[in-house]
């Protein structure tokens, strides 16, 4: 039988590999991201869409990569969009979502207070996919952002953390490898499903008063797993699986995020629910 450090580096690369599913395909550089209608620091609301929208990257994500589907999408329907890079880890470029969860919060925060000062809003939306889902949480239950945030959506979030189908359950048959997790990876490790972060983040309930809630979640997801863990429990929660909306979208934790017009529409819906249209496969002609 190999050693345990043998086996060891083989578990963290298919953690990492399983994380990467987050990232699109074609890489751009954060500087690069639009500076007309997307981050525009000199967009003001309409009365239509008073509350700008804060999008909130993954796991290995960025502020461009994540966002050229939804940001334009949402530009398009008269929206204030931004995007933040966070999380980032010296000597990664590109490459964010990776330090620790509560202090990507802070950073969140500090974004969160440019865009209202900015826009003169009162008020701000956000949407996050996979870790950006989950970790404005932290945000709004301990760092303020409730009296900030209207709604939250989270696209396949790891609100309870992820098993990996179950991979993460080997962890502790090898020392020290959830600590090399920790070390390298902070946010990775934040996520596994029962780490001391998730465990504070849901002790004493989900949800915070005053926001509302939408998750987003696919049956197909293969990152965050259970997809049903990605559920919140609390009031003014709406749990949504893609596939009752259209069973025709095939979409994984990847797409969700990325592609899918269906789930798009949905969180058009979440964000103006007064203005709401029923989300089906046709959707994606709208």
């Amino acid at each position: 039988m190999l050693p345990w450090k043998r086996l060891l580096r083989p578990l963290i690369a298919l953690l990492l590999t399983a994380a990467v599913a987050v990232v699109p395909a074609t890489a751009a550089h954060a500087a690069d991201a639009p500076h007309s209608g997307w981050n525009d620091f000199s967009c003001k609301p309409s009365t239509t869409h008073p509350r700008p929208v804060v999008l909130v990257h993954g796991t290995l994500g960025n502020s461009v990569d994540n966002w050229l589907g939804l940001a334009p999408y949402l530009e398009n329907r008269d929206y204030c969009v931004y995007s933040l890079d966070y999380g980032q880890l010296p000597g990664v470029p590109v490459f964010n979502g990776l330090g620790p969860v509560d202090k990507s919060a802070e950073q969140l925060s500090a974004f969160v207070d440019k865009v209202l000062a900015a826009t003169g809003a009162a008020k701000t939306d956000v949407v996050g996919h996979s870790q950006g889902g989950m970790m404005p949480r932290y945000y709004l239950k301990f760092l303020g952002g409730a009296a900030k945030v209207n709604a939250l959506v989270g696209i396949a979030p790891s609100n309870h953390g992820t098993t990996l189908n179950g991979l993460t359950h080997l962890l502790p048959y090898f020392p020290g490898a959830a600590d090399l997790l920790s070390a390298n990876t902070p946010a990775l490790a934040d996520q596994v499903a029962g780490s001391p972060l998730l465990t504070k983040l849901n002790e004493g309930g989900d949800t915070v008063p005053g926001v509302t809630y939408t998750v987003l979640a696919t049956k197909y997801d293969e990152v965050v797993t259970p997809y049903r863990s990605q559920f919140l429990n609390g009031t003014g929660v709406r749990n949504v699986v893609l596939q009752d909306l259209c069973p025709l979208d095939l979409s994984e934790h990847v797409a969700i995020g990325l592609f899918s017009l269906i789930a798009f529409h949905e969180v058009a819906n979440s964000l103006d629910p007064a203005h709401a249209t029923p989300t089906t496969c046709a959707s994606v002609l709208g």
